[in-house]
């Protein structure tokens, strides 16, 4: 199984999303690529931490491709906005694609160069390599499976 973190606003909706798709086998949410050690909630929401609220999406890629997993991922978050999806505002709900596997890197620019095409404006989603993540607490994953009628920025809907 391969690895990859996304960030798209708030993390409840990426990872309902993401949890939706063929060949995704587990996601899991917690806080990317920011500076304080095992950061709370509370603690990103202050937004001094400088984590991302993120996904980790394990997925197989002989049922999806990196490739087909990112075009998902273009379609759901609004890439030139930036520290805000939907009514979600703040550093820690920027957009993000945190690579484990330095071979990633060109897939995920080849992505991200073919989705400025549809933009005048620049995209600002970050693409680092992952320098840190740390597990949501239990409440928050799963949520939205928990509890349906939860709060989304993503329109699942049409899924």
């Amino acid at each position: 199984m391969k690895e990859i973190i996304l960030a798209g606003g708030c993390f409840w909706g990426v990872e309902e999303y993401m949890s939706r798709i063929n060949g995704i086998v587990e996601t899991r949410i917690g806080y990317a690529n920011g500076t304080a050690r095992n950061p709370s909630y509370q603690d990103v929401c202050r937004g001094d931490t400088g984590h991302a609220e993120a996904c980790i999406v394990r997925y197989d890629e002989n049922v999806i491709s990196l490739e087909e997993l990112l075009h998902k991922f273009w379609k759901v978050i609004n890439p030139t906005s930036l520290n805000k999806q939907g009514g979600d505002v703040g550093h820690q709900y920027r957009t993000g694609i945190y690579y484990i596997d330095d071979g990633d890197l060109p897939i995920i620019e080849k992505s991200l160069k073919k989705e400025q095409q549809k933009y005048d404006k620049e995209i600002v989603t970050e693409v680092e390599p992952l320098s840190c993540f740390y597990n949501a607490e239990e409440y928050h994953q799963n949520y939205l499976k928990k509890n349906p009628g939860g709060y989304c920025h993503i329109d699942l809907s049409s899924m």
